[in-house]
């Protein structure tokens, strides 16, 4: 079932005041100024704002798992898919359309999330680190990539590196430091 179109902009709108100030950085009164529709609308969609909140981590999760699907079907070899989705992020934070993981950001609050966001959150690590750990294993097999302990490991390390690079780029307000980070892990990684 598809949203309706004042639900799609609620959530749109929830992602966007997220990516400002996390989970307690906005109201529905916000959402609802920004939109151009009352409170009650919003209830209406949402009934709480961890649903709400739920529901943007979510279509997050669906849209990065479809991101990284269609990586695997464009690019055949491992190392140049994790080249790829370094460059997703790097044009996502210099053109300032998705400046920060919403995941990412929003697992700094976990000890305050509501459970049924919390779940997503870590839900959204749990496969993020899946999928970095089976490319960095192909690439290992492959003979592109010399990891420096199991893939899995790497993939944890290499996640880290990522949202923490996310975060570099935004506390000094240059995006060229997500790319410089994001060049390093890959040439760290890149057999000689």
């Amino acid at each position: 079932m598809k949203a309706s179109s004042t639900a799609s902009d609620i959530l749109h709108t929830a992602r966007s005041l997220i990516l400002q100030g996390g989970y307690n950085g906005f109201s529905y009164a916000d959402i609802a100024q920004v939109v151009g529709v009352r409170n009650a609308s919003i209830h209406h969609h949402f009934p709480s704002k961890a649903l709400l909140v739920q529901a943007v981590v979510a279509a997050h999760r669906a849209e990065v798992q479809a991101g990284l699907s269609t990586l695997q079907q464009r690019i055949n070899d491992p190392a140049e898919q994790f080249r790829a989705y370094l460059a997703y992020w790097s044009d996502c934070i210099s053109s300032a359309s998705t400046p920060f993981c919403v995941c990412a950001l929003l697992a700094n609050e976990l000890p305050v999330l509501p459970p049924e966001v919390a779940a997503e959150v870590q839900a959204h690590f749990r496969t993020l680190a899946g999928w970095l750990g089976s490319v960095f294993e192909q690439a290992q097999a492959a003979g592109t990539f010399q990891l420096q302990t199991d893939a899995g490991a790497e993939a944890e390390m290499a996640m880290a590196t990522i949202h923490g690079a996310m975060l570099s780029a935004r506390a000094y307000r240059d995006p060229r430091v997500f790319q410089l980070i994001g060049d390093q892990l890959l040439r760290r990684l890149r057999a000689n």
